[in-house]
């Protein structure tokens, strides 16, 4: 079935509804593909992909978690929210949010994996040793309009109904040298939009990464660590303190991503950046501030496919990953970030420059 045919199913749908209720205050992901991947622009590749895990999905409720937002916004400023809930913490800086918790890595992998397994999710990528966790793209189906036509056909045909978007979420686990662990989330999106006037060709198209999302697994994951839901919310409602933006320049010829930050704020940014935008991490050295990724050129030459094999394929014709390292050095308050090449040599080629204003744009 052609994406037109799809879309002007759902819009036929909507029409024949008076009652159609779009549950936007619901999280009910479905994993979008069993066995395969979606591949699109920035034209960055993940690790192989070794398991994966089925597991039924789960309606979640967050109405819950912006009904304490707003109460909390609505408070005196004086009653700022609690931060730290018995042994797990959640920490702000400009639009990003991690948590800090007094367990070791080793115990909190089991607890962390079960949570997106709980959530709908399945596993494209599994990695103990970094510490990395990544989700299949997968789709929010309570964004779904809710009428009687879907209730009773879309039972049969589940597979008209779509709502153009996808999303993927990538889990780092850190070790602090105090013996704790940092974790952060991070989400990738893709919309899909048509490419012609007769609308009956898409194209997958990436789309902002959402803190909010973010920040509301954080949440969650807060309550499987042991933490209540009223204190969760309390805690991830709190406003964020602005960042330091980040600006392009050039270093003895090779271009850099300038912050004035510190190195430990830094290197969190850069590699929550990293996560948001989908490079491939294979390695990581904090005491040399060194991120090792792999990076795909983007080929704007490739063929169009069809719908299912534009969002579950890889392109035969996909340029081969390159190695990198994104390394960050500072000096007091400010720190810079620049690109060398597998051998560890600076990297002023148009791909230095491209991973650098990756990274820039993100970090703004």
């Amino acid at each position: 079935m052609n994406p037109s045919t799809r879309i002007g199913l759902l819009g036929l749908a909507l029409a024949l509804s008076a009652c159609s209720v779009l549950e936007s205050d619901k999280i009910d992901y479905k994993s979008a593909s069993k066995g395969a991947t979606l591949e699109v622009p920035p034209d960055l590749t993940q690790l192989s992909r070794d398991t994966r895990y089925s597991v039924p999905g789960g309606t979640v409720s967050a109405a819950a978690y912006e009904a304490g937002a707003a109460q909390q916004s609505r408070s005196s400023a004086s009653s700022a929210a609690p931060k730290a809930i018995g042994d797990v913490r959640i920490e702000r800086d400009g639009n990003q949010r991690w948590l800090v918790v007094g367990r070791s890595a080793d115990q909190l992998w089991e607890p962390v994996r079960d949570f997106w397994l709980d959530n709908g999710f399945i596993y494209t990528l599994e990695n103990r040793d970094l510490g990395l966790l990544e989700t299949d793209w997968a789709e929010n189906r309570a964004k779904l309009p809710q009428d009687i036509i879907r209730s009773t056909i879309g039972k049969v045909f589940d597979s008209l109904y779509s709502t153009g978007e996808r999303d993927r979420f990538r889990t780092r686990i850190e070790r602090r040298a105090d013996g704790g662990t940092e974790i952060y989330v991070s989400h990738r999106g893709m919309v899909e939009v048509y490419t012609n006037t007769q609308k009956d060709q898409t194209v997958w198209q990436p789309r902002a990464a959402d803190p909010e999302l973010e920040t509301e697994f954080l949440r969650r994951l807060m309550v499987k660590l042991g933490v209540s839901e009223e204190q969760s919310r309390a805690a991830a409602a709190a406003p964020l303190p602005a960042a330091p933006a980040a600006s392009i320049g050039q270093v003895d010829g090779v271009p850099v991503v300038q912050i004035a930050e510190p190195f430990d704020r830094a290197w969190r940014r850069v590699g929550v950046a990293l996560d948001r935008t989908g490079f491939t991490v294979e390695d990581r050295d904090r005491s040399q501030g060194v991120y090792f990724v792999r990076y795909v050129e983007p080929n704007a030459d490739r063929k169009q496919q069809g719908f299912f094999g534009k969002l579950f394929s890889r392109s035969p014709d996909a340029a081969p990953p390159l190695k990198y390292r994104i390394v960050v050095r500072s000096e007091g308050a400010s720190s810079t970030v620049s690109v060398l090449n597998a051998a560890g040599a600076p990297e002023s080629s148009a791909t230095a420059e491209r991973i650098v204003r990756v990274i820039a744009d993100d970090l703004k």
